[in-house]
């Protein structure tokens, strides 16, 4: 199983990106009609300067005294991204996101951003995998 695997099966391949220059009201917004729970930063829509999420509204912004609509992306956003390439296994993907305690990783297919995958694609994947399996082994036991 590959990274690749599992962005094939959402189903979608839009990548939804934010400026860094973008206001938290922007961001809101954008989360809340995309409903998602991250958002990559980039200038170009393919290269990555962060990713800002949920977590990263909720436990930076609360230190600005700044309005709310005074406060950008780039001020709150993370820097230090995981990342993960198409080619990776599916069990790579798994450990990053638990070592690191991410819920979003981007995929880069020679530095170019082409998804993002979420801790609820990849609990969905491998459930989807676990009942092929036992629909698999079902029919092998019935004799069907």
């Amino acid at each position: 199983m590959r990274v690749s695997d599992v962005l094939t099966s959402k189903g979608s391949d839009t990548v939804f990106t934010i400026r860094p220059d973008a206001t938290m009201n922007e961001l809101l917004d954008s989360l809340a009609e995309h409903n998602i729970g991250a958002m990559v930063v980039s200038d170009d829509g393919q290269g990555i300067l962060g990713i800002v999420s949920e977590r990263d509204v909720v436990r930076k912004l609360r230190g600005f005294d700044a309005p709310r609509e005074e406060v950008t992306v780039a001020q709150i956003m993370t820097t230090d991204v995981q990342v993960c390439a198409p080619e990776d296994s599916f069990g790579e993907l798994m450990s990053v996101m638990t070592a690191h305690r991410v819920r979003h990783v981007p995929v880069l297919e020679e530095g170019r951003l082409v998804g993002v995958l979420s801790i609820g694609d990849a609990v969905k994947y491998r459930m989807d995998q676990l009942e092929f399996e036992r629909d698999q082994l079902n029919n092998y036991v019935s004799g069907g």
